[in-house]
Formats: C-alpha cells, sequence, structure tokens
C-alpha cells in the first residue's frame, strides 16, 4: 500500500550504522500496568524502544521485569541511563546494560538539575567522550544548545537528542529556532527528546526537519494511552510528510487562491 511518505520520497532512519522505518521512540516507563505498556508500543508503531537500566530489573525471565514483555526480535532495545546525575554514574550504567546483553547503542543522560531534569552539559561531554572510546554508540540527551550539540557530534555521538522542553513537562517545542539550527548545522541524527504533550507537538516537531522524536509521558500519562500512541504515529508521519514536501512561503498579505488573470469585468 503506498503511503504519504512513499509520495514523498522518503529515506529510511539510520543511526549508527542501524536502518529503521519509524522515527517515532518511545520510552517504557510511568504506564499503570505492563498490558498498557504493551499495546501502547505496538500502537505507536516504534521500532526503537527505551529502557532505563537503573530503574528496571534486567532478568529478563522475570515476569515482572519490563524486560519480559518486550520481544527483542521485534523491538531495538536501547539503554537509558535516566536518573543518573554524575558521568561517572552514567558510564557505569551504560557498562552494566552491556553487560546484561543490550546492545552497543546508549541513549545518554547525565541529569545536572533535579527539580527542572535539565542536563548536565559538563557532565555529558564526559560521559559520551569515555563511551565512544569504548565502543557505544551514544544518543545524547542535551539542551538546545547549539554549541554542546556541535561538541558532542565532536566526541563522536551517533545521534544528539536536544530537548523540546523539560521531561515530563508536556509543554511541546519551545525553541523551533534551536532547533533547526541544530538539524541544520549538524551531520549526525537529531533526535528531538522530552517535552511534548499532544500529537500536535509531535507534529510541528517533525516539521522543522529533525529526524525523529522520542517521547514517553505523552503516551503513558495520557487517559487512554494505547489511542495517544496511534495518534502520535500519525502525527509524526504527517509532520515528516509536511516537511519534506515543503510549506507555502509566509506571507503578510493576503494571496488570492484562485487565479484572475483572464477573468472577465
Amino acid at each position: 500500500m503506498t503511503t504519504a511518505l512513499d509520495l514523498v520520497r522518503d529515506t529510511p532512519l539510520t543511526i549508527g550504522g542501524r536502518t529503521f522505518q519509524s522515527r517515532l521512540m518511545v520510552g517504557t516507563g510511568k504506564y499503570p500496568d505492563t498490558d498498557t505498556m504493551t499495546r501502547a508500543i505496538e500502537a505507536s508503531g516504534a521500532e526503537i524502544v527505551t529502557v532505563a537500566v537503573r530503574r528496571v530489573d534486567l532478568d529478563r525471565s522475570k515476569d515482572a521485569s519490563i524486560l519480559h514483555h518486550l520481544d527483542a526480535k521485534r523491538y531495538f532495545l536501547l539503554a537509558n541511563t535516566a536518573g543518573c546525575y554524575t558521568a561517572q554514574d552514567a558510564v557505569r550504567y551504560a557498562r552494566l546494560a552491556r553487560e546484561a546483553g543490550f546492545n552497543d547503542f546508549v541513549k545518554l543522560e547525565v541529569i545536572g538539575d533535579q527539580e527542572t531534569l535539565l542536563p548536565d552539559v559538563a557532565g555529558l561531554l564526559e560521559a559520551a567522550t569515555i563511551l565512544v572510546k569504548e565502543g557505544f554508540k551514544v544518543l545524547a540527551y542535551t539542551n538546545e544548545d547549539l554549541v554542546t550539540a556541535l561538541r558532542l557530534e565532536a566526541a563522536g555521538c551517533a545521534a544528539v537528542m536536544p530537548l523540546a522542553s523539560p521531561i515530563g513537562s508536556g509543554l511541546g517545542l519551545l525553541n523551533p529556532f534551536s532547533v533547526r539550527t541544530i538539524k541544520r548545522r549538524l551531520s549526525v541524527p537529531v533526535i528531538v527528546d522530552a517535552g511534548v504533550g499532544i500529537a500536535s507537538d509531535a507534529c510541528l516537531t517533525l516539521e522543522q526537519g529533525v529526524d525523529g522524536i522520542l517521547m514517553n509521558t505523552a503516551i503513558a500519562a495520557a487517559r487512554d494511552p494505547v489511542a495517544m500512541a496511534h495518534a502520535m504515529r500519525l502525527a509524526v508521519e504527517a509532520g515528516r510528510a509536511a516537511f519534506l514536501a515543503g510549506r507555502m512561503p509566509r506571507r503578510e498579505v493576503a494571496l488570492p487562491s484562485s487565479p484572475t488573470e483572464g477573468m472577465l469585468d
């Protein structure tokens, strides 16, 4: 079946040598139960699913473990250092994830402030440099600062993940200009992470030309997470298609939508 993305000749998303069809990535936290989580992830169409290594039981054999309910053959499980406040902690949990059977990809978070959950830039760069040298493909969660994004790319990160707004805030994309600038200046994929609240936020974010988006709370905390996951899937596809199609120019004057030449008086 031909889709809108086929019509605009999109290309797959490639990160660290791995190719993915979906540009929506989802997390596994904050769901009311594992059944809702698994149905929502399926409805999202996501291929990449993040797992907070610090907060889950890594024993896949236990029914209580989130990992027990995620088919590693179906989903690309991305270890996440969420909850780490130092570079040393983040490096430790990334290594632990790899030893526990995860792949070499890691979503790197080093939080600098407990209230806002904004990243610690110095700690992030330190951890990224160490992990890249150890063979990890690092997807770095950061603020929407261009200089930091450039430094993370220079450190060897496989992708840079600027926030839309603070984690769990649902405020949507607060700084489209900065996100567009980061995307324009970087060569590695730019994946917007954190802060979206509704499908229109996701659509607007993809319209900036970024390569993808990661979300968790927007789906998990919705009244109906499965329905919201489906809505987010459609929004991401629509936003990407709109970006590729190219928007009309903005004007400060009206312009007739019907041709006027040749009309009779």
